[in-house]
């Protein structure tokens, strides 16, 4: 309660993060103590103008004047609040002034990035200081990462700890992407050497658990006979985060295995997409194409509420250790835009608001919120289950 705001939330004029800010004004509890930060002032009323509409306590929202490119401005809003969450990507190109005023100023940050690349260089950068600070920097909030990292940690709690534990996670869904992942992913393509050069970097700098192991692998496509359907490894930045919860967390077991596939019904949807994907990488490294790929998909733009409703998304767990096996399930709507504002709300006013273990640094939403944030969404309406033991 020293801080004068519970969350600020920075980028509540973009699509998504208007999004967040609606989700926050129907479910933060009473005397929660909000505030938007951003640099254009009529579109912040603006939004306010619809969170009062939604609740007339928030009339009076504290408007605070924050932009990227002014260290001071960023400074003030994270010494003024217990946690900052953003929206605001690509992350790799919008991100890091953000994160450095969290970590000097020891305020909880959370964001929706899921660019392999930026996370491991705020690692590198500003773990220590975060550390120093008691700040914890939380990347991945929204659909990147916590259906795959709390959906593990769900998992994992099934099966005896003191064995070597295997999990392989399959996710399905039905939905678009949205503009601020297409935009990301985009940038990722374009810097593969940079991403390869950081990864390593940090691999040597970070502190391995002492007598356990925990990693994520790169699986091989193959025909899931019990589904039905093929599996295609995913190389998104989820495998990563999850190893980290792994490597923190004793729940996971001596020897800890990950790996992330793509469920798919046909295989001419496979070898579509991968062509397809082919095409966009080689695109990506051509900056005029780039822009051009960009802007097909508007970073700021999503879709309209109905298409939202009609989207879905589930990820099944198939775990086994110790001589058992589980399946468990994570599932609920729109991944991309709906249930990705409600995840980072819930990150949000849990960073803010729950009892949590005692961490600092860069950390996984597993490691800083596990169980409590596992609680929050589920009150929330996403499903955490076990589907077979």
């Amino acid at each position: 309660m020293d801080r004068q705001y519970d969350v600020t939330l920075f980028g509540a004029t973009g699509f998504t993060g208007a999004l967040t800010a609606e989700y926050l004004a129907r479910h933060a509890p009473a005397g929660f103590r909000l505030a938007l930060a951003g640099r254009n002032r009529a579109k912040l009323e603006s939004v306010r103008d619809r969170l009062a509409a939604i609740d007339p306590r928030w009339a009076e929202l504290p408007l605070l004047h924050a932009e990227i490119e002014d260290a001071a401005s960023l400074a003030a809003v994270a010494a003024a609040s217990r946690v900052v969450a953003t929206t605001v990507g690509p992350y790799l190109t919008y991100g890091e002034p953000l994160v450095a005023a969290c970590a000097e100023h020891g305020t909880a940050y959370a964001d929706l990035t899921g660019e392999p690349e930026f996370v491991d260089r705020m690692y590198l950068r500003y773990d220590r200081r975060a550390r120093e600070t008691g700040a914890r920097l939380v990347h991945a909030c929204g659909f990147d990462s916590i259906p795959y990292d709390l959906g593990a940690l769900y998992t994992v709690q099934k099966l005896p700890r003191d064995a070597e534990i295997e999990v392989n996670g399959y996710v399905r869904a039905g939905a678009a992407f949205s503009g601020g992942t297409f935009a990301s992913a985009i940038t990722v393509f374009s810097r593969l050497f940079e991403m390869t050069h950081i990864a390593k970097k940090r691999a040597r700098a970070e502190t391995r658990p002492a007598g356990r192991r925990a990693r994520a692998e790169v699986g091989t496509p193959h025909r899931d006979a019990e589904a039905g359907r093929w599996a295609v490894p995913m190389t998104t930045v989820d495998p990563q985060i999850v190893a980290r919860s792994a490597a923190e967390l004793d729940e996971y077991g001596p020897d800890f295995t990950y790996r992330q596939f793509m469920s798919v019904k046909r295989l001419p949807t496979v070898l579509a997409g991968a062509a397809g994907l082919g095409v966009v990488f080689a695109l990506a490294q051509v900056p005029p194409a780039r822009k051009a790929l960009i802007k097909l998909v508007n970073p700021g733009g999503g879709p309209d509420e109905e298409k939202r409703a009609r989207s879905w998304f589930k990820v099944r767990f198939h775990g086994r250790g110790g001589g058992r096996r589980v399946v468990t399930e994570v599932a609920g709507g729109d991944p991309g835009y709906d249930e990705t504002a409600k995840m980072l709300g819930e990150s949000a006013m849990c960073l803010a608001l729950d009892d949590l273990p005692a961490v600092s640094g860069q950390v996984t939403t597993a490691v800083a919120m596990g169980d409590a944030l596992v609680k929050r969404l589920v009150d929330a309406g996403i499903v955490f289950r076990v589907v077979r033991n």
